[in-house]
């Protein structure tokens, strides 16, 4: 049974930062993308960033430049670090996990990030 539990999330004003972190227990086997995706109200689930367990990352361009994703194999965690930070980044945090073999996915319940004065 694999479960993702995601930290880091809260209300920050604008410009400021926040690190969300996504700790996997189970088998999520060693070649694997780990991402974050994020839902406003209203609105549809939207990639963020993912990471391959390679290294190679991808960032949606709303983001690039702001985040940085990062992972840690031997801990099974994917982190995102958050800077300038905008009302329009309020929104629920995924983390999700996709294994490279059989495919499997996984989602995180969330993380809520407030952005706002």
């Amino acid at each position: 049974q694999v479960q993702l539990v995601e930290s880091g999330g809260g209300l920050v004003q604008p410009g400021g930062s926040l690190r969300l972190s996504c700790a996997a227990s189970g088998s999520i086997f060693s070649s694997n993308v780990m991402g974050w995706y994020r839902q406003a109200p209203g609105k549809e689930r939207e990639l963020v960033a993912s990471i391959a367990s390679s290294s190679s990352t991808q960032y949606a361009d709303y983001v690039m430049g702001r985040f940085t994703i990062s992972r840690d194999n031997a801990k099974n965690t994917v982190y995102l670090q958050m800077n300038s930070l905008k009302p329009e980044d309020t929104a629920v945090y995924y983390c999700r996990v996709v294994t490279i073999a059989f495919g499997y996915v996984y989602w995180g319940q969330g993380t809520q990030v407030t952005v706002s004065s």
